[in-house]
């Protein structure tokens, strides 16, 4: 049996979007592969991921967040901001 360690249900997103990891630095493209209403899993490939950074989704919004793990090129993000995560109408179906 898994222990479920997180506070919010996990749905399928799979969505562009980009990291940008501070003034003077370009944003850098990535794919959501999931979100809840505390984070994100994400796949960036040949990216050294920081430690802090925003997620900026293809809808305009953006998300500060914190990384949480790091598996390959998979990662797991928890948002740091408390502004709302895009609409759920823009998920991959």
């Amino acid at each position: 049996m898994s222990d479920n360690r997180r506070r919010s249900e996990r749905f399928p997103f799979n969505g562009r979007a980009k990291i940008h990891f501070g003034v003077g630095t370009l944003a850098r493209d990535c794919t959501v592969i999931d979100i809840s209403d505390g984070g994100v899993r994400v796949i960036a490939e040949n990216l050294e991921i920081p430690e802090t950074f925003t997620l900026i989704f293809a809808t305009g919004e953006s998300r500060e967040c914190r990384l949480a793990w790091r598996i390959g090129c998979e990662f797991g993000a928890q948002y740091t901001s408390r502004v709302e995560p895009p609409p759920r109408r823009y998920m991959a179906a």
